[in-house]
């Protein structure tokens, strides 16, 4: 449902919203999170153990933020439904928590391969399920999928990851043109390079060099370069975006060589 706002700048505020960040203990995932918050949402906190959460919970709670947390592993869809029948309905929900598995296509395991499929792709479909229900009846909703540029610019040694996160992207177009009608939108976030927690040695190394120098930017993102993205696509101001990737790396993928 539209609401009535006073000047344009308002059509970006989430107040009255609840928005659910999976994996944001840490990383993107947090820094989403708080600007949301920031932006007028009561968002809850995914993570898979409820201590990393907490410090996090007591930040957002001294800044006057409106804020709780679900806690639950990603791939355990029992927990996932027990969880979210405890919270409160989600307006808005961004799937961001993904396993990334480097190694070759030679030594990933069809057994290996599947399981990161389902936590990197099927766990977004089972989220989606249990928020839409709450979304279609108010007819206003938000979906919002952590994608990566490996979903259009493949490498060696990431095929599981780079095959989830493309199925992530196709997922999103799908759920925007069959949840369209229900005023519902779905998007995908596309993040490249980014200087988080879990890339420090990566950052650090040769290759991390080199994705640097590759960027047009000539620097690796800093973590809270992505919340602009994702509080875009949750308020009011994209109501008529759907179905489309923002990417956001500094113009990696616009450029053949930089």
């Amino acid at each position: 449902m539209l609401r009535r706002v006073s000047t344009f700048p308002d059509k970006f505020r989430l107040d009255g919203r609840t928005a659910l960040v999976t994996g944001s203990s840490q990383g993107l995932g947090w820094e989403m999170a708080k600007a949301l918050a920031e932006a007028g949402a009561r968002v809850m906190l995914h993570g898979r153990a409820r201590e990393r959460l907490e410090p996090r919970l007591a930040e957002l709670h001294a800044a006057g933020r409106q804020a709780g947390a679900v806690v639950f592993d990603i791939g355990n869809r029992t927990a996932m439904r027990t969880a979210l029948s405890a919270a409160p309905p989600i307006d808005i929900l961004v799937h961001n928590v993904g396993a990334r598995d480097r190694r070759s296509f030679a030594e990933i395991e069809p057994e290996e391969f599947a399981r990161l499929i389902d936590l990197d792709l099927n766990a977004a479909h089972a989220l989606a399920k249990l928020a839409v229900p709450h979304m279609q009846r108010q007819s206003w909703g938000r979906l919002i999928m952590v994608t990566s540029i490996v979903a259009d610019l493949a490498g060696r040694g990431s095929t599981s990851y780079t095959a989830a996160k493309g199925g992530l992207a196709a997922l999103s177009r799908a759920l925007a043109s069959e949840l369209g009608q229900h005023g519902i939108t779905c998007n995908a976030i596309s993040p490249g390079f980014f200087a988080t927690e879990t890339n420090a040695e990566l950052i650090a190394s040769e290759a991390g060099r080199r994705m640097r120098e590759r960027t047009p930017a000539k620097r690796w993102a800093e973590p809270w370069e992505i919340a602009g993205a994702a509080v875009f696509l949750a308020s009011d101001a994209a109501g008529y975006v759907n179905g489309h990737t923002l990417t956001v790396d500094g113009g990696v993928s616009a450029t053949y060589i930089s």
